[in-house]
């Protein structure tokens, strides 16, 4: 068994790492839910974030904050174009998982043209800066990351269930015939929440950034376990997502502290397959 110092790590790891799987899978939730959308372009696009913020911050040398603003109005349109694709060749659920898929391909082959296959890491004064609380090292970056992760996760949620945009978002999910006819523009919407994925995309490819080594094959890194994090927090529901990420970084987490890291991946899909057995309806 670990040493209690060692555990009490390993929970915090934990904990941090789940904010990092609310953020890579906001957008996918969203998109899923409100626009019948399964974007796998969504990891290309967060990873492609990453290298622009490594670009951004790395070589020319601008603050993070900054970054991020310079990313933000980016990626949203880059939702929204490939929304736009999406309506504009009639592409249904099933088909948006290929096509999509297509894109992740596309984009990662683009990032490996432009920056190479070749490992890169950030080096900034701040990545690695952590404050010493006792026995436990809690790194900064990463509660910031976190914290930034509830903040995005929460807003989200209260933006859906209390606004007139989040309500007839919800309606048009359920029925886009009967919501437009109460004047609700489907395709409007549909734009915004594309918009939306697109820019939580960015917000997560900066923290990877200050995080993370990069390397054009990670995009598909987290693709597992982001999914199994979608699925139990339920399409469309930012807390559920939160609490499920939670529930995952620190169950991977201990099991790596208790076993041995290559048992980590299995938490999440023993989770998803006790969770689709057990209580189909709530998938």
């Amino acid at each position: 068994m670990p040493s209690a110092s060692l555990l009490a790590q390993s929970i915090l790891s934990g904990i941090l790492i789940g904010g990092l799987y609310t953020l890579l899978g906001l957008g996918l939730s969203l998109s899923w839910r409100f626009l019948q959308v399964i974007n796998l372009a969504h990891f290309a696009f967060v990873f492609l974030a990453a290298y622009l913020s490594y670009q951004l911050i790395g070589v020319a040398g601008l603050n993070p904050g900054l970054a991020l603003l310079i990313l933000l109005p980016i990626f949203f349109l880059i939702g929204i174009a490939l929304q736009y694709l999406l309506i504009r060749f009639s592409v249904n659920e099933f088909a948006s998982l290929l096509v999509t898929f297509g894109i992740l391909v596309l984009l990662e082959t683009l990032i490996q043209w432009i920056w190479s296959a070749d490992f890169r890491r950030l080096e900034t004064s701040y990545g690695t800066a952590s404050i010493k609380i006792g026995a436990i090292y809690v790194p900064i970056v990463e509660c910031l990351m976190f914290f930034v992760a509830v903040i995005v996760a929460v807003v989200t949620w209260a933006w859906l269930k209390f606004t007139y945009v989040g309500k007839a978002l919800r309606a048009s999910a359920e029925n886009p015939i009967i919501a437009g006819a109460y004047g609700v523009n489907h395709k409007r919407l549909a734009y915004l929440i594309a918009g939306i994925s697109g820019a939580t995309a960015a917000i997560a490819g900066v923290f990877i950034a200050l995080i993370s080594t990069l390397a054009p094959a990670q995009v598909v890194v987290w693709l597992g376990v982001v999914f199994a994090a979608v699925i139990l927090g339920g399409l469309g529901n930012p807390l559920g997502l939160l609490v499920a990420s939670l529930v995952i970084g620190v169950s991977e987490a201990i099991t790596m502290a208790v076993t041995a890291p290559t048992w980590a991946p299995l938490v999440s899909f023993t989770l998803l397959i006790a969770i689709l057995i057990l209580r189909p309806h709530k998938v």
